[in-house]
């Protein structure tokens, strides 16, 4: 499937979730919600997907998690927070760059509309 269509469903979903829901939970509840929403829409999902920082050709354990991995090609990485500040967009780029994924999607669910608390990273 077009990496474009995944994005758009991914997006459609998280509308669905937000919709249903609103702001004011924890991230893993929209974690839990919007994973099952993709997987009835019929995409791959991973939840928690270890990514190991890489120094020197030196691949090590930090303990850093992706969100959610859709069909092992965009990442989503979920928030909670009043708004977005320069931390969070270096984290999903750090995790696009360690994982090999062009794709990312910074989805903050504490916003009165959600298309105020998405933001999409190519590289």
């Amino acid at each position: 499937m077009d990496i474009n269509k995944i994005s758009e469903i991914i997006i459609g979903c998280a509308i669905e979730v937000h919709k249903s829901l609103g702001p004011g939970l924890l991230e893993s509840a929209y974690e839990e919600c919007l994973s099952f929403e993709l997987k009835q829409a019929g995409l791959k999902v991973e939840r928690q997907k270890p990514v190991p920082v890489v120094y020197k050709d030196i691949k090590l354990d930090c303990g850093y998690r992706i969100d959610v991995l859709v069909e092992n090609q965009i990442i989503i990485e979920l928030k909670t927070v009043d708004s977005f500040n320069p931390v969070h967009e270096a984290q999903i780029l750090t995790y696009m760059k360690f994982a090999n994924k062009n794709l990312g999607l910074l989805i903050n669910f504490n916003v009165t509309l959600l298309k105020n608390g998405l933001k999409r990273y190519k590289i």
